[in-house]
């Protein structure tokens, strides 16, 4: 049964009302509203079936001054993310922003359109094509696709505005970075699950929207929730410099691989005097190390990619914008935008460096680490999504690892066994709760959130301690600046109190795991395997896929599923799996033996005894709780 959210305490009022921020600073009020065309209304988007996929009217309480439950920086981070409709960004650039949490942008050629970041999926891509279209005249047809990097916020949605037949037949062109593919659909398969369910709780994407709940992610609102998709570009774009025309309107890219995501790049439009920069230049310190789960990534590369995009660029340039947020207009502001960007990821890496080569571990300087006052002041450098807390702690992961050099906190106990022998240590669990209530009553929550979790982890029945916890991490919430801290506080404050309410979304969609390589559907299925259910197996089994007239001999010996191509050696118990398409393999994972375009031959019950030792993700695994 829903319980109603407590007030925020005297402690986080008090906090809030100390801070010292720009207020006065409106630009980005100004930039937000500047070009605006025609919003969508209502702007409530539906799939075919009806289910909602995006709902931006949510968010029609975001307006005034901030209230106590919201720290008043996210408050206004919040209100300028939820600005929906077409804007101009300059005559023949035009971005749909509020229809996603990302941006789509239109670039106008001779006879069509290249629209560059088709949003999450099918339904809003859709969505904001026909309010381009209706604004900017319907006969325009798509001759492009730009996918700026592998994140699936930029690329699940282009059959809203393309067909994979438009595509084949060379209607339409679709350019991405080199690697863009086999990022966009790993990272959705080997730890797609857990990053999933995470997800979940970093977008708050199942939390009522409303001031004492969800008001957003910093980088926008939530992702949507429709189909996703993928086509695979027909253009890959390999070096800095390279340059392409499309309908007329000539593109120069730079190169920007392991910045944001792993596959990225900017590129300018010479003829429009325009600069995209992706995902690398927003209005908020972004993530080195996604709370959602990902790899670590490079600040240093990332700098340097700023450095270069301002060289190379920006002299050029009378406009900057972006796949997220909104554009800003000007030479000398933009040089002024890209260079403290540039300085935020420069000083994260150097800075924790310098402060790990002194002997502190990562929780010591997220702790004593300060920015300098320009962008400490600056609002496109606040920690909205990405934090300086856990940034330095990514700086610090990507160069030394999880270990901190202590031998003490080398072989730790994990949580359900550490939590009993603190909680007996302190004197029982109802002491803990009493030390946890006296400290929340002080306004130290997060002391209390330790002093909890310990209690949780000990005894997940115990409704006192639940209940406190909860109360907690609502005020821990409620004073967040960063908005997946936010989120996390508050789906762990829901799942103390309703219990488990499950995950948003599905992990992969059927044509992203159509793109899969033979290689990586063999290890997806290799990360499934049980080990110890598996240690006395010893089984080969040969694929051939025919549509691509290969062979390829799986052994599974010692739970290591192992794949080659063409093996030599004699097969101990041997059946081959003929396969119409790589992706009835996964189908015959789930043991679906129907398959249509399926040949067994040999000895069938050794694909049975792989199967038979294949575990499936828990899509809704406990996190707050045991």
């Amino acid at each position: 049964m829903p319980v109603n959210p407590k007030p925020p305490s005297a402690v986080i009022e008090s906090a809030h009302a100390a801070h010292s921020l720009p207020f006065h600073d409106t630009r980005d009020f100004d930039d937000a509203d500047r070009g605006f065309v025609a919003a969508q209304s209502p702007c409530v988007i539906r799939a075919a079936d009806g289910r909602v996929v995006w709902d931006n009217d949510a968010y029609a309480f975001l307006n005034g001054p901030a209230p106590a439950s919201v720290h008043p920086s996210l408050w206004r981070q919040s209100t300028l993310a939820a600005k929906q409709g077409l804007y101009e960004v300059v005559p023949s650039i035009y971005q749909v922003r509020g229809f996603d949490i990302s941006n789509i942008s239109f670039v106008e050629g001779e006879t069509g359109i290249i629209v560059i970041d088709p949003l999450v999926s099918t339904e809003v891509a859709a969505a904001a094509l026909a309010l381009y279209r209706t604004h900017r005249g319907g006969d325009r047809p798509v001759v492009a696709v730009i996918y700026t990097h592998s994140h699936v916020d930029h690329f699940g949605g282009v059959l809203g505005v393309t067909s994979q037949a438009d595509v084949d037949a060379g209607k339409v062109a679709v350019l991405a970075p080199e690697g863009f593919t086999a990022h966009a659909v790993q990272e959705n398969v080997y730890a797609g699950p857990a990053m999933l369910r995470r997800a979940t709780y970093m977008y708050g994407s199942l939390l009522p929207r409303g001031p004492q709940e969800q008001v957003g992610c910093g980088l926008g609102q939530i992702p949507s929730s429709g189909e996703v998709a993928i086509i695979v570009p027909t253009i890959d774009i390999r070096e800095t410099g390279e340059t392409h025309t499309i309908d007329g309107v000539e593109i120069e890219f730079q190169m920007a691989p392991g910045t944001e995501a792993p596959a990225e790049m900017h590129f300018y439009f010479p003829q429009l005097r325009a600069l995209c920069m992706a995902e690398n230049a927003t209005h908020n310190l972004h993530n080195l190390l996604t709370l959602r789960g990902a790899l670590v990534r490079d600040p240093r590369a990332w700098a340097g990619y700023l450095t270069e995009a301002i060289d190379t660029f920006a002299d050029r340039a009378e406009v900057v914008f972006a796949s997220h947020h909104w554009p800003t207009w000007g030479q000398e502001r933009i040089v002024e935008f890209l260079s403290l960007q540039r300085d935020l990821y420069a000083y994260l890496h150097d800075q924790t460096l310098r402060l790990l080569n002194q002997g502190h571990t990562g929780v010591e300087i997220a702790e004593m680490f300060q920015l300098p006052p320009a962008l400490d002041q600056a609002w496109h450098a606040r920690g909205y999504y990405g934090s300086v807390s856990h940034n330095v702690k990514a700086v610090y992961q990507r160069y030394m690892g999880w270990f901190d050099g202590n031998p003490g906190r080398l072989w730790p106990h994990p949580p359900e066994a550490l939590a009993p022998r603190y909680v007996e240590a302190i004197g029982g669990i109802d002491r803990v709760v009493e030390l946890a209530q006296t400290a929340f009553d002080a306004g130290d929550f997060r002391w209390a959130a330790t002093l909890l979790d310990h209690a949780v982890f000990t005894d997940a029945d115990h409704a006192a301690a639940r209940a406190l916890y909860a109360d907690t991490l609502e005020q821990l919430g409620y004073g967040a600046e960063n908005g997946p801290w936010r989120n996390f506080f508050m789906s762990g404050a829901r799942e103390l109190r309703e219990g488990n309410f499950g995950t948003a979304g599905q992990v992969s969609s059927p044509t992203l795991l159509s793109q899969l390589t033979p290689e990586q559907v063999f290890d997806g299925l290799a990360i499934r395997i049980n080990g110890p259910r598996s240690w006395d197996l010893a089984l080969s089994i040969d694929v051939t896929f025919d549509d691509l007239a290969t062979n390829y001999r799986l052994t599974l010996r010692n739970g290591v599923l192992v794949h080659r191509k063409a093996a030599a050696e004699p097969a101990t118990a041997t059946v081959t799996v003929k396969l119409a398409t790589k992706f009835r393999l996964l189908l015959v994972a789930i043991g679906d033996f129907d398959s249509p375009g399926l040949q067994i031959t040999g000895d069938q019950s050794a694909l049975q005894s792989l199967l038979g030792v294949l575990d499936q993700p828990d899509a809704d695994f406990d996190i707050v709780t045991p």
